[in-house]
């Protein structure tokens, strides 16, 4: 198949293009959004990749180079920090304008000309708020705020690093407090500046959570630097970390000016490492004030006891001469008065009652009499009727009682012959034999 007879060459058609693009109107000085990546700076110059994600997924949907030479470096860099107090770098979301330009060798490529700076501070901005919104979607934001500093406030979990100078201050104004007062503090070292910063400070929180009962609260601390240092603080997973621990975290990150996510997630906010000590101390010594307040007071309430005891003592004490011999004259009066109740009381009821005696005396007395003559003639009546009824009185009638070994007979047939019979008679005995 023969070839066309008209074609371009390679460097024909990358001029083509850059003389298109450069002729362009819409291709000088455009607004563009996008996020950094892989910048660096070489010879002066700024080097870097712009990139646009997808907002569901974060796959990457267009990437271009883009450079911000020497002469315009200086003063953006410059101007950059000092206005968002961050460093111009990779991973942030900017506004910047750009010219786009074509090299048939290197492709095209994005010159930055001006930067907007309200964009980046109100970036910042965003994502912190961003951050609390999830966070209040799903309940937590507020857990770590609502819990309260124990009573007292004396075992430390510390989250810093150890050569920080925030440390030392911390450290410094803690333990020389003007009181004295005592605290148990220990370091759980950590990263607090770079991309490792959220990692290192969950792994401390987790070593500390694991020991959660050796402590009262925890203070994570850093010193002041530059905004972007502190950069590593607003993380969503640091954040959700810190809003749900289980204990009170202070949080002491940087300058007065400074501020990171976890200022509106943590139980108490200061603004430096040395307000963090600050305010332990103050708490430590209003829970000292209140002790020694109420010592006082029981000092007090000791002290009025005692004296009121004494004077009460002192009272007794002079009323122990004549409190005998008043007690006895209380005493006798009462006795007094006691006999003269009972003596009321006898001539009020007593005497009716032995008089009812006196009367139940007489008639028991008469009845008596009554009874015991009735039942002597009883007897006397008995008696005669036994003598009229008895043997001795038959026999003076003339009969007799004929008896066998003494036994009365009452039939002939029963007296066999040659029995001796004894016959009892009114005026004797006659013993006789049978034929």
């Amino acid at each position: 198949m023969a070839g066309p007879k008209e074609y371009y060459s390679l460097l024909q058609l990358q001029e083509l293009l850059r003389d298109l693009i450069g002729a362009c109107p819409m291709s000088k000085n455009v607004w563009i959004v996008a996020e950094l990546s892989d910048v660096r700076e070489s010879g002066g110059h700024c080097y870097m990749e712009l990139l646009q994600k997808d907002q569901s997924t974060g796959a990457t949907v267009a990437k271009a180079r883009a450079t911000i030479w020497a002469n315009a470096w200086r003063r953006i860099r410059s101007e950059f920090q000092t206005k968002t107090g961050r460093q111009f770098a990779s991973g942030m979301k900017v506004m910047v304008c750009v010219t786009a330009g074509y090299h048939p060798l290197y492709g095209m490529n994005l010159n930055i000309t001006a930067v907007n700076y309200q964009f980046t501070m109100g970036e910042r901005e965003r994502l912190r708020r961003e951050i609390l919104e999830r966070l209040a979607r799903e309940g937590v934001a507020d857990l770590n705020r609502q819990l309260e500093l124990p009573r007292p406030v004396q075992r430390i979990a510390v989250i810093s690093s150890p050569t920080a100078a925030g440390f030392g201050d911390f450290m410094n104004q803690l333990l020389r407090n003007p009181r004295g007062l005592r605290f148990s503090v220990e370091l759980f070292p950590a990263v607090v500046q770079g991309p490792q910063t959220a990692r290192s400070v969950i792994e401390q929180l987790d070593a500390i959570a694991r020991r959660s009962g050796e402590f009262d609260c925890v203070c994570i601390i850093r010193g002041g630097g530059a905004a972007t240092d502190l950069d590593g603080f607003d993380d969503y997973q640091l954040a959700a970390n810190v809003a749900q621990f289980p204990l009170p975290i202070i949080v002491g990150i940087g300058h007065e000016r400074d501020t990171t996510v976890l200022d509106y997630l943590a139980c108490q906010r200061v603004k430096t490492p040395t307000a963090a000590a600050e305010l332990l101390v103050a708490l430590e010594q209003r829970e000292l004030d209140t002790l020694l307040a109420l010592g006082g007071a029981l000092l007090q309430l000791t002290t009025d006891a005692i004296a009121g005891a004494r004077q009460q003592l002192a009272f007794i004490s002079g009323s122990l001469p004549t409190a005998p011999l008043g007690a006895v004259e209380r005493a006798s009066r009462r006795l007094d008065n006691q006999a003269a109740a009972l003596s009321r009381i006898s001539a009020t009821r007593v005497m009716p009652l032995q008089s009812r005696l006196d009367r139940l005396a007489d008639a028991i007395s008469s009845a008596a009499t009554n009874s015991i003559a009735r039942a002597d003639a009883r007897l006397k009546a008995n008696a005669a009727l036994i003598d009229a009824l008895s043997p001795k009185a038959t026999l003076a009638r003339g009969f007799s009682i004929t008896r066998v070994n003494g036994v009365a007979v009452t039939s002939a047939a029963a007296i066999a012959p040659g029995t001796i019979i004894e016959t009892e008679l009114a005026d004797g005995t006659l013993t006789s034999t049978s034929l």
